[in-house]
C-alpha cells in the first residue's frame, strides 16, 4: 500500500540507487556484465599507473582479510611485486560472483563503466518521476545525496549520462560505502554529520528494508520504496511505503 504522507522538517533526502531510482535491471543485465566483460582488459591496461598500483594494494588487503576469515579465496602472493595479474583478476571475479560490496571492486568497476559512458556504449537509467521530483525538490528548498554501494564515480556517471539529461546538478552529496556499510547505523551517523545537518532533518528513501531499519536507528527519517522489477518485500517492517516519488512531497 502506498501512503503519500510529507515527511515532516525535512531538510535533505538521502537516496539509494538500485531499486529506487533505477531499475535492478539495468544493474544487473547491463552494468554488471559490461565491467565483466572490459575488467580483464581495464586492469591490464592501467596496472603499472600509480592509482592502480594503490587499488591493487587495498585489493590485496581485502584478500588477505577474506583468507583470515577462511573465504575459499583464489590465491594470491602476499608479495605485491610478485604478484601476477591472473590471481589478482581471478578473486576480482570471485567478488563479483557473490556481489560482495568491496570498496575496491566498486572503485575499479566505476572506472570501467566511466570508459562505457564516454565511448556511448553505456547510457543511464532512472525511473520516469526521478527527474521530475528532483527538479521538484530542490525548488522546493532541498538538498539531494546519494548512497550507494556503487562507486561515488559510478553514481556520477549514471545520473550524467541520461537520456532525460544530466542530473548531476541536482545532487549535492554522493556517499558510497567508504562511509561504512548500507546496513550500519554508523554510516548514517556519518552521512548527517557530512551534511551538517540533524539526522531527523533527513529523508532516507531505498528499496531495503535493512537499509531503512539502520537509517532510522540513526535517527533518519524513512520510506520504502517499491518499484516495478523488485523482489517482494517479505520482512515485517514499518516504514511508510511509496511507489513514486510524486508521493514524497
Amino acid at each position: 500500500m502506498s501512503v503519500g504522507l510529507a515527511p515532516s522538517g525535512v531538510k535533505a533526502i538521502l537516496l539509494d540507487v538500485e531499486g529506487t531510482t533505477t531499475p535492478l535491471a539495468f544493474v544487473s543485465d547491463r552494468l554488471v556484465p559490461y565491467a565483466r566483460a572490459h575488467l580483464q582488459r581495464h586492469v591490464e591496461q592501467h596496472a603499472a599507473e600509480p592509482e592502480y598500483a594503490r587499488l591493487l594494494e587495498q585489493l590485496r588487503g581485502e584478500h588477505q582479510r577474506d583468507r583470515e576469515a577462511g573465504q575459499p579465496v583464489p590465491a594470491i602472493s602476499e608479495e605485491p611485486a610478485a604478484t601476477p595479474l591472473g590471481p589478482v583478476l581471478a578473486y576480482l571475479d570471485w567478488l563479483m560472483n557473490r556481489d560482495r560490496k568491496s570498496t575496491t571492486l566498486k572503485d575499479l568497476q566505476g572506472r570501467v563503466w566511466e570508459e562505457g559512458y564516454r565511448r556511448g556504449e553505456l547510457q543511464g537509467e532512472v525511473f520516469a518521476d526521478v527527474p521530475g521530483a528532483f527538479s521538484r525538490w530542490r525548488a522546493q528548498g532541498l538538498e539531494l545525496g546519494i548512497f550507494s554501494s556503487g562507486s561515488v564515480l559510478a553514481q556520477q556517471l549514471l545520473f550524467r549520462y541520461l537520456s532525460a539529461g544530466d542530473l548531476t546538478g541536482h545532487l549535492r552529496w554522493h556517499f558510497d560505502t567508504a562511509v561504512g556499510p548500507k546496513g550500519d547505523a554508523a554510516s548514517y551517523h556519518r552521512i548527517a554529520a557530512a551534511m551538517t545537518l540533524p539526522p531527523q532533518t533527513v529523508l532516507f528513501l531505498s528499496d531495503v528494508v535493512r537499509e531503512l531499519d539502520a537509517a532510522r536507528a540513526a535517527g533518519l527519517q524513512t520510506r520504502l520504496v517499491v518499484r516495478p522489477g523488485n523482489a517482494a518485500v517479505r520482512e515485517r517492517h514499518s516504514h511508510i511505503v511509496t511507489e513514486t516519488f510524486d508521493e514524497v512531497d
